[in-house]
């Protein structure tokens, strides 16, 4: 599995989860073995200029807190973009580490239907009007190189069109919006009990009163003999006792449960985090 995260310029310099994410990076029971980050940079949070937006020349210098290799393309030029995309994977592939496409370009129209960024950026959007559409300048350099001709490159687009056209057209047809099918899985049978892998079926999970009684129990006892606890803790353990015996369950005591009837079959649980090692919950 390989992670890839898609982000607008912005949000990757704004949104604190970014800087977040790239500090658990390489934590060692948090890793994902690199991230392949791509950052859309169309050089416009919503309105705002960049200079508006962030403290920093660039929207990926926070990916400098782990010295994550950061490459600045030229989105108009497609084939740079490709080579930059697979030196990143190369990357990714060979050293584990994350990895950051800044792609640099523009948007030719508003945030959305309602938004005329003439109003807010009038000089950017001059310049914008102006400028070749990306698509355009490559076929024009593809068909003055002889890689394809022009009447290859209308048929390509026109065969993308009839999809599109094809697609909407059909999209009317439907009636009834079954959320399912999207969810579904492109494997057949993956999901049900004849299908692999096992632990992907959903046995019932159940365990009988007599059994939840034996984990309130323990939960609430003390596991050596003459050990001298806090008395906060000794005033919580009894409060748990209390409950189980009361059939009651509260937040702690639920998750209690359910992790001893998962310890109880065998299956190693592990909790992570400050507070879990304080014993907050």
């Amino acid at each position: 599995v390989m992670s890839i995260l898609l982000h607008g310029d912005a949000a990757f310099a704004g949104q604190g989860v970014v800087y977040e994410t790239f500090h658990l990076s390489d934590l060692p029971s948090y890793t994902t073995n690199g991230t392949i980050h791509v950052v859309v940079n169309n050089q416009i949070g919503f309105t705002t200029d960049p200079r508006m937006a962030r403290s920093s020349p660039y929207p990926t210098d926070v990916a400098r807190v782990v010295n994550a290799p950061i490459f600045h393309v030229n989105a108009d030029d497609p084939e740079a973009v490709m080579y930059v995309c697979s030196v990143a994977a190369e990357w990714r592939n060979t050293f584990n580490k994350d990895v950051v496409v800044d792609l640099v370009c523009y948007r030719r129209r508003g945030h959305n239907e309602m938004d005329e960024p003439m109003f807010t950026q009038p000089l950017m959007y001059k310049q914008i009007h102006k400028q070749v559409p990306v698509l355009k300048k490559y076929a024009d350099k593809l068909i003055a190189d002889g890689t394809v001709t022009l009447q290859e490159f209308e048929e390509e687009i026109a065969k993308y069109d009839r999809i599109c056209e094809e697609a909407y057209t059909r999209s009317k047809d439907k009636k009834i919006l079954h959320i399912k099918h999207w969810l579904d899985s492109p494997w057949p049978g993956f999901f049900n009990a004849d299908g692999e892998p096992k632990s992907m079926s959903c046995p019932p999970t159940g365990i009988s009163e007599e059994l939840l009684t034996h984990i309130g129990n323990v939960a609430s006892s003390v596991p050596v003999e003459d050990f001298k606890i806090h008395s906060g803790l000794s005033r919580i353990l009894k409060a748990r006792s209390e409950m189980t015996r009361n059939r009651l369950v509260d937040w702690a005591l639920a998750e209690y449960m359910a992790f001893g009837s998962v310890l109880k079959e065998g299956i190693h649980v592990r909790l992570s985090g400050q507070d879990v090692e304080r014993g907050t919950f």
